[in-house]
């Protein structure tokens, strides 16, 4: 079998010989049936198939992300004020005012019967 020399051809273009094989599928392609993807030739079927495995996995965390960076912020948010306020309690007991003097209003004398 030395003198036989197997020519194959493309997969979608009959008359075109065959530049690479799918490593997916096996199938031999022309150069313009083929693109490259992670260091591999792949076929136009293989690619999508393996391109929407990828995205139906990231679905799932399309969703997620602005959930959980949502709770984050409020976290944030909550821890930033709850400091503030901690700090402002802190200015205040230093200067000398009593805790709550400022919220305690005018003394109304009651009458008692």
């Amino acid at each position: 079998m030395t003198g036989a020399v197997v020519h194959q051809r493309c997969w979608n273009h009959a008359d075109r010989e065959a530049a690479c094989r799918c490593p997916a599928c096996g199938r031999g392609f022309c150069r313009e049936c083929v693109t490259e993807h992670a260091g591999r030739l792949l076929c136009a079927s293989c690619l999508s198939r393996i391109t929407l495995g990828s995205r139906a996995s990231a679905g799932a965390s399309r969703f997620l992300r602005p959930a959980v960076l949502a709770c984050a912020g409020l976290a944030l948010g909550w821890v930033l004020f709850f400091t503030a306020g901690e700090a402002l309690i802190a200015l205040g007991e230093r200067a000398g005012a009593p805790q709550g003097a400022a919220h305690a209003g005018p003394k109304v004398p009651r009458n008692h019967p």
